[in-house]
C-alpha cells in the first residue's frame, strides 16, 4: 500500500539530503542521505542484511527531525481562548474539518440557512481580542480546507469570512484535493509566534472539547512546514469562487 509519507526535515542548508520523512499512518520513520561505501566500514557494521543500505545521517538531523513519543499536555477551552490574549507576534490556523458544531448554535448559521445575509456579532470577547491584537500590528491568519462541493459548513465560513476579515483576519481556502496532494492533513491546529501549536481535539459530535499544546521544537518545526505550504497554495477567499470548492 502506498505510504502516507510526511517531509519532517533536513540538516541540509541547501535542501539535499540527508532527509527525515515519516509515514502518518505506521509511525515509522524513513531516512535518505549518502550511502556507505568504503567495504572496510561495510564490513563492520553488524546485521546488514541482504538489500539493505546504509547511510549517513548527521547526529542533529535526527535530534532535529525525528519523532519523539512524549506525553500530550491537555488544556481545556477556558486556557485555550487564553492563548489568544498572550501571543505578541502571528496566530495561524488550519481549518481542515467538514463542520464545527459550535457554529451551528450560532443566531449567524440560522440566518445563513434561511438564505439571509448574516447578521455578525462583533461584541463577544473573542471579536474584542482579536480586533485589538490585530489593530496593534499581530498577524492573525486561517486557511480553510474545502471540499467539492463544499459543505454546508463549509459555506457558511465562507460567509463567516466576511467577519473575520473585519477583525483584521487575513483568510484563504485551499481545495481538499490539493490539501491532499501537498500532505496538509486532517489536523486542525493553531501556531502562536511559530513556537507553540495547539492542536485541536474533537468529539464525535464535532464539538471542541480540547486542546493539545505542542512545544517540542521539532514537532512545531513540521506544522510551521504545513503553514508555509498551505499558505502558499490557498487563495484568498475573496478569490475562491463555490465553483472552485
Amino acid at each position: 500500500m502506498r505510504r502516507r509519507l510526511r517531509f519532517n526535515g533536513t540538516g541540509s542548508g541547501e535542501g539535499g539530503c540527508p532527509a527525515v520523512h515519516e509515514d502518518l499512518a505506521t509511525g515509522e520513520v524513513i531516512v535518505h542521505g549518502p550511502p556507505v561505501q568504503d567495504p572496510a566500514d561495510l564490513a563492520r557494521l553488524k546485521h546488514l542484511g541482504d538489500g539493505e543500505v546504509a547511510i549517513v545521517v548527521p547526529r542533529n538531523t535526527l535530534a532535529d527531525f525525528g519523532p519523539r513519543d512524549e506525553a500530550p499536555q491537555i488544556i481545556d477551552l477556558d486556557a485555550f481562548g487564553r492563548l489568544f490574549e498572550n501571543f505578541s507576534y502571528t496566530a495561524w490556523r488550519l481549518e481542515t474539518r467538514r463542520r464545527y458544531a459550535s457554529d451551528e448554535k450560532t443566531p449567524a448559521y440560522a440566518q445563513f440557512l434561511a438564505g439571509e445575509r448574516p447578521s455578525w456579532d462583533y461584541s463577544s470577547s473573542w471579536c474584542r481580542t482579536i480586533s485589538e491584537k490585530t489593530r496593534t500590528g499581530a498577524r492573525v491568519a486561517r486557511v480553510r480546507v474545502v471540499d467539492a462541493p463544499p459543505t454546508v459548513g463549509q459555506r457558511y465560513l465562507l460567509a463567516h469570512a466576511e467577519k473575520n476579515a473585519a477583525l483584521g483576519e487575513e483568510i484563504r481556502l485551499v481545495r481538499r484535493d490539493r490539501a491532499e496532494a501537498q500532505l496538509l492533513g486532517e489536523e486542525d491546529f493553531w501556531i502562536f509566534d511559530s513556537r507553540l501549536v495547539a492542536l485541536l481535539n474533537f468529539d464525535e459530535d464535532d464539538d471542541f472539547i480540547s486542546a493539545e499544546l505542542i512545544t517540542e521544537p521539532a514537532r512545531v518545526n513540521r506544522y510551521v512546514q504545513l503553514r508555509d505550504a498551505a499558505w502558499h497554495y490557498a487563495k484568498p477567499y475573496e478569490e475562491f469562487p463555490l465553483s472552485d470548492g
